[in-house]
C-alpha cells in the first residue's frame, strides 16, 4: 500500500479551535487513564512520574504563584513532561483576567515562564509532545503559533562526561560502561554537567522561581556486581547554586542517614534552615507504584525566605499518619530521624548514656571472603583444620589457611548476623542471629559480634537481638537492606551476663505506654511472640525495577 506525504494545513487548527476542537482543546481535556499515568506505571530504569504525585508537589508552593505571570518555572530534568504541563494548566486558569484571549495566554505561558531540560532524546520529544501537544515546538499542531524551533523551551543537545582516571569527574560516570556509547545515551546530563551545549549555557542564566523535578537517581560506577552512585543529589545542589524562590525535589530517602557519597549533602541538607517541608513515604510505592526503591522516597519544600524548623510528614499507605514541625538535626545527632515520635523515644535511652552495641560489630568481610566464595559442600577429609563456613544460602567447608584474615576469630564463640536484611521497614524486616560456635567462621553474607568468647554471653545477645526494641533501635538509622556496622549506632549496649526482654528494657528506659504501643507497630513481632503474626511487605516479589541505588561505604 503506498503511503502518501500528507501535508498539514496550519490554517485548520485555528479554525477547529474556533469550534472548540483544535489543539487548544486537546490540551484542556481530560483523559482516562492519562498517558502519563500509564507511563509513570511502566517498568524503567527511570523513575517516571504521576500526574498525582506531580501534583501533590506542586500543591507545596502558594497559590498566588499561579496568577503571577512574570514567574519562571523549570524542570531540569525531564522525562515525560508531567511538571510542566501541569504548571502549564494552572497558570492557564490563575492568569485567565490578566491575559484574556485563550491563545495569547497560553503563548506567553509557553514562550516566558515554563522551561525544561530533557535527560534524553527520547525524553524530550515525549516531554514537547505532554507540554505543546506536539514534539516540535514549531509544529503546526503546536499549541503555541511563536516558536520559531523545534525545541522551544524544552531543550535537549550534547553533554558529555569528563573522565579522570576511568571516572567522570562530575558525576562518577564510569568510563568502562559510558565512555564509548557509540551512538547511545551517554546519560552526562546537562544540568549537572560543564562540557555541554550553549543551550544549555543560556537558559541557566536564567532566575527562576521555582525549580521542580524528579531527577535520576544513580549510574553505574563500574563497581562489581551491580554497583551504582547516586547521582540525585548532585541535582539539588546545582538547583540550589541557581538560587530559585523555591525548589521542590522527589529523591530516594537513604540521604537521611548518608551512606555511598551522601555524607555531606545529608549533612548540608539536615543543616538548611531554608527547608520548610518534607514528605516522607517510607514506602515508596506509596507514590511509585511499579518500582520498589529501599528506604523509601521523599520530596522536599526548599524556600529562599524560610529560616525556621521544618515540617515533617510521614506517610503510610497513602494517608498522612504524623506531622511535627520539628528541626531536621537532632542535638547530638548527625543523621536525620525520619520517625517523628521516635525523636522522644531516642531521647530517653541517650539520657542513660550507655555504649553504642555497635562496637561489638564487625565491619563488613570479616575473614576477608566475598558473598560470592562459595566453600566445599561436604567436609575436608584429609586435614585437621577443616572450618564450617557459613555462606551464602547455606554453610560449607573451608580449610583454615584459605581463610584470609581474622584466624582467630574462627576458634571463638560468637554471633553472626546477615548483612542484608529486608528492605529498611521495621513492619517487615528482621535480624536473624546465628549462633556461632568454635571452629566456624562466614563470608560477607555475615558480620561478626563479639560475644568474648563465651557461649552464654553469645545466648544473651541473641535474646536481646531478638526484642522489638532492639529492632526499634536499629531501623533509626537502617532505612534500606544494608545492616552495616553503622546502622546499630544508637542500639545501646547492655549487661550480657543476664538474657533481655522487651518488658525489661521498655521498664529500664523509662517508656510510656505511648512509646510502647508506637514500637509495637512500628516493629513486626519477633518469632518468640505467641498469638501474633507479622506484617506482609506491600511491596511486590517480582525482581523488576527494584532500585537498590548502590552498596554503602562500609
Amino acid at each position: 500500500m503506498q503511503v502518501e506525504n500528507i501535508q498539514v494545513d496550519s490554517n485548520i487548527v485555528p479554525d477547529l479551535d474556533n469550534i472548540n476542537q483544535g489543539q487548544l482543546s486537546f490540551f484542556e481535556q481530560v483523559y482516562n487513564p492519562d498517558v502519563l499515568d500509564c507511563l509513570s506505571s511502566l517498568s524503567n530504569d527511570e523513575v517516571f512520574t504521576s500526574p498525582r504525585l506531580a501534583n501533590q508537589m506542586l500543591d507545596l508552593l502558594p497559590d498566588s504563584i499561579w496568577q503571577n505571570k512574570n514567574a519562571k518555572f523549570l524542570d531540569p530534568v525531564c522525562k515525560s513532561g508531567v511538571f510542566l504541563r501541569e504548571i502549564v494548566k494552572r497558570l492557564d486558569k490563575g492568569l485567565q483576567k490578566q491575559i484574556p484571549n485563550k491563545q495569547i495566554r497560553i503563548n506567553h505561558i509557553l514562550t516566558k515562564q515554563v522551561f525544561g531540560i530533557a535527560i534524553t532524546q527520547l525524553t524530550a520529544l515525549l516531554s514537547r509532545r505532554s507540554v505543546y501537544c506536539a514534539k516540535n515546538a514549531n509544529s503546526p499542531l503546536s499549541i503555541c503559533d511563536e516558536f520559531d524551533n523545534e525545541m522551544g523551551n524544552i531543550i535537549f543537545g550534547n553533554a558529555n562526561h569528563i573522565f579522570e582516571n576511568g571516572k567522570c569527574r562530575e558525576c562518577g560516570a564510569s568510563y568502562d560502561v559510558f565512555g564509548n556509547r557509540q551512538g547511545l545515551e551517554n546519560h552526562a546530563y546537562a544540568f549537572i554537567h560543564s562540557n555541554k551545549d550553549n543551550e544549555f549555557k543560556e537558559i541557566l542564566k536564567m532566575q527562576f522561581n521555582v525549580i521542580i523535578g524528579n531527577p535520576p537517581y544513580q549510574l553505574d560506577d563500574g563497581g562489581a556486581g551491580a554497583s551504582a552512585k547516586p547521582i540525585y543529589h548532585l541535582f539539588i545542589e546545582q538547583a540550589k547554586k541557581l538560587n530559585p524562590n523555591y525548589l521542590i525535589m522527589i529523591t530516594p530517602s537513604r540521604w537521611f542517614t548518608g551512606g555511598k557519597g551522601l555524607d555531606d549533602f545529608r549533612d548540608n541538607m539536615i543543616n538548611d534552615k531554608r527547608i520548610a517541608q518534607i514528605h516522607d513515604f517510607p514506602n515508596s510505592k506509596d507514590c511509585f507504584d511499579n518500582v520498589e526503591i529501599k528506604g523509601g522516597v521523599n520530596y522536599f519544600l526548599w524556600d529562599k525566605n524560610h529560616n525556621d524548623d521544618c515540617m515533617v510528614f510521614t506517610y503510610d499507605n497513602g494517608h498522612c499518619i504524623s506531622q511535627v514541625k520539628r528541626p531536621l538535626k537532632e542535638n547530638g545527632i548527625d543523621i536525620f530521624i525520619r520517625y517523628n515520635q521516635a525523636i522522644s523515644i531516642l531521647n530517653k535511652v541517650k539520657k542513660v548514656n550507655e555504649n553504642s552495641f555497635s562496637n561489638l560489630v564487625s565491619a563488613r568481610k570479616p575473614f576477608g571472603l566475598a558473598t560470592t566464595f562459595k566453600g566445599k559442600s561436604t567436609p575436608y577429609k584429609d586435614k585437621n583444620d577443616n572450618v564450617i563456613l557459613y555462606q551464602n544460602k547455606g554453610i560449607g567447608y573451608i580449610s583454615r589457611v584459605e581463610i584470609p584474615k581474622n584466624h582467630d576469630w574462627i576458634l571463638r564463640h560468637k554471633v553472626i548476623v546477615p548483612y542484608a536484611v529486608g528492605t529498611g521497614d521495621g513492619k517487615t524486616d528482621k535480624v536473624n542471629p546465628i549462633y556461632a560456635g568454635i571452629n566456624t567462621a562466614c563470608t560477607e553474607t555475615y558480620l561478626i559480634i563479639d560475644c568474648q568468647n563465651d557461649e552464654n554471653i553469645c545466648q544473651n545477645v541473641i535474646s536481646y537481638i531478638n526484642t522489638r526494641f532492639f529492632h526499634f533501635m536499629l531501623t533509626l538509622k537502617k532505612n534500606t537492606q544494608h545492616t552495616t556496622k553503622s546502622t546499630y549506632e544508637f542500639v545501646p549496649m547492655q549487661d550480657f551476663s543476664r538474657a533481655w526482654t522487651d518488658e525489661e528494657l521498655f521498664a529500664k528506659y523509662g517508656f510510656n505506654n505511648d512509646d510502647i504501643r508506637y514500637i509495637q507497630e512500628m516493629i513486626r513481632p519477633m518469632d518468640n511472640e505467641t498469638g501474633v503474626k507479622p506484617k506482609k511487605s506491600r511491596g511486590k516479589k517480582t525482581a523488576q525495577s527494584q532500585l537498590d541505588l548502590g552498596n554503602d561505604d562500609e
